[in-house]
């Protein structure tokens, strides 16, 4: 079994020195990473907030969480990540998404296309990421993104280039993550959690196995992660008082609303003690391979990180 990564982030806008005592925090209790999630609301813009991190920490790695491929042209996002790379000295793991919240895209007036055009789109944008860090210049054709004997540089500390993870829910993105990317991100099948069943354990079953059977031999290899969504982790003694009314919180987003045990099981939904959260991480490792967990902000499960990181 691989080691467990926990990875924390930050979202609200605060001072650099705030951000540096999280940061430090973060590297001192044992995350393996610090991310900022990319959206156009009222968050910190990734690019930079990686390069905050990485200036206070040693040991903590960076990333997004995940970037929408569609607010960037891959190769402009490959000079801002190879940057950050060298930056903090080869510490980058590249984190790529194709886009869900259609909100954004009506704000800005960007079209949101199927999401099997997105998908495409993002396969696209993982060659020419690949090509950008690679050595020398490099061509690409295809339907979304043209590049002519472009040399992307600077080049990323890390060779051939910082570990690639693809995040999505459905089994188009998730078999370009198992056959391109080194780390798999295990999202809600649906933009805006349409349906609650894909947040539940069952789910999360079948799109491990679509990982498995487009990986190949690759599998083994990959590092299966995991993040809590619709609600931030609850810290509770009662633990099916609160999975009650989380199911009847999520009861609008379902066709089928989803019970108690169900609630309790989802890898997306951390509800519990500090002692049956940390039995629910390693069985998501023991018995579903997920070793890599975003659990929000640091502080809450501090002890567990502090127990469990890098064993």
């Amino acid at each position: 079994m691989k080691p467990f990564h926990f990875l924390a982030d930050a979202r609200a806008p605060m001072p650099a020195r705030a951000l540096a005592e999280r940061a430090r925090h973060a590297e001192a209790v044992g995350y393996h990473a610090f991310a900022i999630p990319d959206h156009v609301m009222d968050q910190m813009s990734p690019v930079p907030a990686m390069a905050a991190f990485a200036a206070v920490t040693e040991r903590l790695r960076v990333m997004p969480f995940v970037l929408n491929n569609d607010l960037r042209h891959p190769a402009v996002v490959a000079q801002d990540l190879a940057s950050i790379d060298v930056l903090s000295e080869g510490r980058l793991d590249v984190a790529i998404g194709a886009g869900w919240n259609r909100a954004e895209y009506d704000a800005l007036g960007i079209a949101f296309v199927p999401q099997r055009v997105r998908s495409e789109r993002l396969a696209e944008a993982v060659a020419v990421l690949k090509g950008c860090f690679g050595d020398g210049p490099f061509s690409f054709e295809g339907r979304y993104y043209s590049i002519h004997e472009h040399d992307g540089g600077p080049k990323p500390a890390q060779r051939p280039h910082p570990p690639l993870m693809i995040g999505g829910g459905g089994r188009r993105t998730l078999t370009l993550a198992a056959r391109e990317a080194q780390i798999v991100g295990l999202a809600p099948r649906h933009a805006g959690l349409r349906d609650a069943y894909s947040i539940t354990w069952e789910a999360a079953v079948e799109k491990v196995g679509w990982v498995r059977e487009a990986a190949g031999e690759r599998f083994d290899s990959l590092t299966l992660n995991i993040y809590p969504t619709a609600i931030e982790p609850i810290i509770t003694d009662d633990a099916r008082g609160e999975a009650r009314r989380v199911a009847e919180l999520l009861a609008p987003t379902s066709t089928a609303p989803l019970t108690e045990d169900q609630v309790l099981d989802s890898p997306h939904l951390f509800i519990g003690s500090l002692a049956g959260l940390e039995e629910k991480f390693l069985r998501l490792r023991e018995e579903l391979g997920i070793s890599s967990i975003m659990v929000g902000e640091p502080g809450p499960l501090d002890p567990i990180v502090e127990r469990l990181a890098g064993t």
